[in-house]
């Protein structure tokens, strides 16, 4: 119990992953650790499938495990409750992101890209298969681009 109260004091429990919200910043730490990137389009507060999406998936264990690993995070949330809307700068960067990875509005939309921001492979919606499967798949190709 004392070891769970520390992680959480710490904000370092295990399973939690960082996301990153500057693009640039995500890209430059990919190239720096040989990572690939995952982009995640959500509308967090109002959006079923995101919300879904979120919990089954990007907040399994087994993915955040391998994200660990394996990937930079990087989340373009857009909000429409007033108390969850990001900062004015944070707004205009996810609308950049969404300008070149997301100009049809589809939530979620899930990217897998390159460190220099090449898309390797999208997925429209919630993933249809097991959370397992696609984070099997998701590692298989991280480890493809070595």
């Amino acid at each position: 119990m004392k070891l769970i109260t520390m992680f959480l004091l710490l904000g370092i429990l295990p399973g939690t992953i960082k996301w990153e919200t500057d693009f640039d910043t995500a890209k430059k730490t990919a190239r720096e650790q040989h990572r690939l990137i995952l982009l995640n389009f959500s509308g967090s507060d109002w959006c079923g499938p995101c919300i879904l999406t979120r919990r089954d998936y990007l907040e399994n264990p087994g993915f955040t495990e391998m994200a660990d690993q394996k990937l930079v995070l990087v989340n373009a949330d857009f909000p429409r409750k007033k108390k969850n809307i990001p900062s004015a700068d944070q707004v205009k960067r996810n609308e950049a992101l969404a300008e070149i990875y997301n100009k049809e509005g589809s939530f979620p939309l899930t990217l897998l890209l390159d460190a220099e921001g090449k898309v390797i492979k999208i997925w429209h919606g919630k993933p249809e298969s097991s959370p397992e499967q696609w984070t099997a798949e998701i590692k298989s190709l991280c480890d493809n681009q070595k």
